[in-house]
């Protein structure tokens, strides 16, 4: 038995949820190349159901957010005066939760239209919980710096990365469900995520000019992913 089949060490699991390799997608179609695997040659091979990974990355980012709010401090007072030192740290966890939010909202509407995952659409998962789980470090730089250069741009690497895996974990999903899923129709070219991403890299060169520009850029990418897509949702419905 594939090692990499196992969701977790020494565990059985029927043939029927085992992950396929390569072979095993050449045999249920060998004139169709890998990269051409359509939904209906993706449906009549064995895999995994996304039921236990979004249950997963729902406990993982519920502990993110709880540490997130485990970095606020008491201000030492009774008045508006003592919350000025919390101001950075403040700003920067209402826009932590915000993106986790909708990173956690985004990833819940993937799923509802995802039939089936593999080992490496887990692999993805764990990368972009990875990112996901760095926002609490950088957000106690800033309270410890401010926004400062350095700090203002390691915010935006996590965004990045975090933003650059998720597009993995969307890719290796529709690699598993067929180019013709409801995922990859819905998604299309995908520009609104591709244009984050960008901004995300903009804003991390801009951190060392002008820091609150660069964070105009993180709130501009927030912004822009709280206009409703109805792109997945649409679909998940029908």
């Amino acid at each position: 038995m594939n090692c990499a089949a196992l969701p977790y060490p020494g565990a059985r699991v029927p043939p029927q949820a085992r992950l396929f390799d390569e072979q095993r997608l050449a045999d249920v179609n060998p004139a169709r190349p890998l990269a051409w695997l359509t939904r209906a040659d993706a449906r009549s091979m064995p895999a995994m159901e996304p039921a236990r990974l979004e249950a997963f990355t729902d406990g993982v980012v519920a502990i993110i957010i709880t540490i997130m709010v485990l970095e606020l401090r008491v201000p030492h007072g009774s008045s508006l005066a003592s919350l000025r030192e919390d101001v950075p740290v403040l700003l920067a966890y209402v826009l932590s939760y915000v993106n986790v939010g909708i990173f956690w909202n985004n990833h819940h509407h993937m799923l509802q239209v995802t039939e089936r995952v593999d080992g490496r659409v887990l692999w993805a998962n764990l990368g972009l919980l990875f990112w996901l789980s760095l926002v609490p470090f950088v957000i106690r730089w800033i309270d410890e710096s401010g926004f400062t250069a350095f700090p203002t741009a390691a915010y935006g690497v996590v965004l990045l990365c975090a933003g650059i895996s998720y597009n993995i974990l969307q890719r290796q999903i529709i690699r598993v469900n067929g180019r013709d899923s409801r995922l990859a129709v819905a998604l299309g070219a995908d520009l609104k995520g591709k244009l984050s991403i960008v901004l995300y890299a903009a804003g991390i060169g801009i951190a060392f000019v002008l820091s609150w520009l660069s964070i105009a850029l993180y709130v501009a990418v927030a912004v822009l992913w709280l206009v409703p897509d109805k792109r997945i949702e649409s679909l998940a419905k029908g």
